[in-house]
């Protein structure tokens, strides 16, 4: 497992396809309930869901490892 993988917690697929997010990522990340955006990316190697905290400024190319 990755290093800089923080475990938050684990929550159930909501029928209409939402996932709850944690209140613990308010004091980990500069999010703000309601504004902030995520980019979604899907590793299927790894079988992983991969939510990056979206930029609204010059995008660097974004490679998956």
């Amino acid at each position: 497992m990755d290093n800089d993988r923080i475990y938050l917690d684990t929550y159930v697929l909501q029928k209409d396809m939402r996932v709850r997010m944690p209140k613990t990522i308010l004091a980990n990340l500069p999010i703000v309930k309601g504004c902030s955006k995520f980019d979604i990316f899907l590793d299927k190697a790894a079988n992983e869901i991969i939510l990056k905290l979206h930029s609204d400024g010059p995008q660097e190319e974004d490679t998956i490892k």
